[in-house]
């Protein structure tokens, strides 16, 4: 499959470059988590990171974070290393930090409501029972910013989805989020481009 990229996309408007963009993917810190299919947040913003050659080599507000540009855009990559659960801490302490309004934050998080390799973008809206997206909701106090979900799809028969989304996706399943992880890659770089708007009417 031909790779999907909007590094030739033609902006519909000039975007400001000056802005910095926080940008973050949501998962579990450490090795045993690493593979699941709750950390596809982490997963997608490590490729984003290596696809712009930025790496998280800086830690603050409990969280690993690289800074550097995207396409031109000022950007802060952020993975938080508390627990999902709390994921927020990190996120509110960095936009309040660098003063990044909540249009700004765009978060990147697993979804059972999505088939598996599916990506959605919204403006906003609530948690949809995601526990780390609630704690974001909570410090940054509103629902109103972007975000990119993941689709992990939701699990076979009597399994616990709290057992499905802890465990590690299969080979296959695996192929399909890293052609996923690509169309969420060109989809960030529409937003940065051209805002949420475009970015939901190109990818969703």
């Amino acid at each position: 499959m031909e790779k999907i990229s909007s590094l030739d996309r033609t902006p519909q408007h000039a975007p400001d470059r000056g802005r910095l963009t926080l940008i973050v993917g949501l998962g579990n810190p450490g090795r045993e988590y690493a593979g699941n299919r709750h950390n596809a947040g982490f997963q997608c913003i490590d490729r984003l990171a290596e696809a712009h050659g930025l790496s998280f080599t800086r830690r603050q507000a409990r969280a690993r974070v690289a800074r550097g540009e995207i396409n031109g855009h000022r950007v802060l990559l952020v993975k938080p290393q508390t627990f999902m659960n709390a994921s927020g801490e990190a996120v509110g302490q960095l936009a309040r930090f660098y003063k990044i309004a909540p249009a700004d934050v765009l978060v990147l998080y697993d979804d059972l409501d999505l088939p598996l390799g599916k990506i959605r973008l919204r403006p906003g809206g609530g948690s949809g029972g995601h526990r780390g997206m609630r704690s974001i909701i909570q410090h940054l106090g509103t629902e109103d910013f972007p975000r990119l979900r993941l689709g992990i799809g939701r699990p076979p028969g009597g399994m616990d989805p709290v057992d499905y989304v802890l465990s590690d996706f299969t080979a296959d399943e695996r192929a399909d989020m890293e052609l996923a992880f690509e169309r969420a890659i060109a989809a960030i770089e529409c937003f940065l481009d051209e805002g949420i708007d475009a970015a939901m009417n190109a990818f969703n």
